[in-house]
């Protein structure tokens, strides 16, 4: 059985004009963030590992959710492969891990989420929006062998905003 946690990074700023990976999250991301990180604690797996995009909104993303998990910042895998938009680069990427993880959090970019989420979940999703997490499981014990899985939890900030 593998376990793969998608997270799309926090609402990034537009503030200042720098290249689209040198982004950084705003106030309302670094808000979000907390939010989803501090609600999803019970429904992590006991062992899992972190993966993450290269670009700077994913990697202050990822930090945030890593920092209130105790979790440090040198456990985090930063990839190059995961700062992509498409759900193929994306589902390579996945599909190539190493097959001692378990349970993958992955921190990347839409529309590839949504995308994947679509492609390999049970639960349309019209949108993952910024700091939302999909989980899903697979009944496979190879990541090159994903199929068609269970989308068990999501958890998005406009559900834990009232």
């Amino acid at each position: 059985m593998k376990n793969l946690i998608l997270i799309r990074h926090a609402k990034s700023s537009w503030d200042a004009p720098v290249n689209d990976k040198d982004r950084h999250i705003s106030n309302r991301g670094v808000l979000d963030a907390h939010l989803i990180s501090s609600n999803i604690l019970k429904y992590l797996p006991e062992k899992f590992v972190i993966l993450s995009s290269n670009a700077k909104r994913a990697i202050e993303t990822a930090t945030i959710f890593a920092q209130n998990w105790m979790c440090p910042f040198e456990s985090i895998i930063f990839m190059d492969d995961l700062y992509s938009f498409d759900e193929n680069q994306l589902e390579r990427t996945i599909k190539s891990c190493n097959n001692d993880y378990e349970n993958v959090i992955l921190f990347a970019h839409n529309a590839a989420i949504t995308n994947f989420v679509n492609k390999f979940g049970d639960i349309l999703i019209e949108n993952v929006p910024t700091s939302g997490l999909v989980s899903i499981n697979f009944d496979c014990q190879n990541w090159n062998l994903l199929s068609k899985g269970k989308t068990e939890k999501t958890l998005f900030p406009r559900d834990l905003k009232l």
